[in-house]
């Protein structure tokens, strides 16, 4: 292979197809996938973290991203489909907890991607056990993600329609990336 492997991440609120989206692009173009740290803590713990335990779980997302970046080198492979980030972390840090610590460490992390795909919230929400606060929250995550990926001005993608449409357009904007 001549390139090496790339990250794209996947973010938005809860309920927007992040899941879906990671396994169909890792399947249809041959990556890897990389699930939401949070989605296996709130599974193993039956609630969703305490203030203190925010910045374990997105050390642990860093950490499984890292782990299949170096398989993508070992098989070789191109894509690594990042389901969520850290800065999606801070910013329910921020939301849940009034903590605005994480954001630098998050920002510093998110330079790491070629892509971002933010999924808009333009799908119907169904209830996803017990990570995050429901639809109440949804509009008001989205507006932060959005900011933040303008602000940093990382390259980003919104992502909307039905979940075909997700796919293609999800698709189209991973293979425009130089490799």
């Amino acid at each position: 292979m001549n390139s090496e492997p790339r990250l794209i991440c996947l973010i938005g609120a809860e309920c927007t197809g992040k899941t879906t989206l990671a396994q169909g692009l890792a399947h249809r173009m041959g990556g890897l996938w990389v699930p939401e740290h949070l989605r296996r803590f709130t599974e193993q713990h039956g609630r969703t973290p305490n203030r203190h335990e925010q910045l374990s779980i997105l050390d642990e997302q860093v950490l499984q991203e890292a782990a299949a970046l170096a398989a993508a080198h070992r098989q070789p492979c191109t894509w690594v489909f990042c389901d969520t980030a850290p800065l999606l972390t801070a910013i329910y840090s921020d939301c849940v907890f009034a903590d605005a610590s994480l954001y630098p460490q998050a920002h510093s992390l998110h330079a790491r991607y070629a892509l971002t795909l933010l999924l808009e919230p333009d799908i119907p929400w169904v209830a996803d056990g017990l990570q995050r606060d429901g639809i109440s929250q949804r509009a008001t995550v989205h507006a932060l993600i959005d900011r933040a990926l303008a602000e940093q001005a990382w390259p980003f993608v919104c992502i909307s329609g039905s979940k075909e449409d997700r796919l293609l357009a999800a698709e189209r904007a991973v293979l425009s990336v130089a490799v």
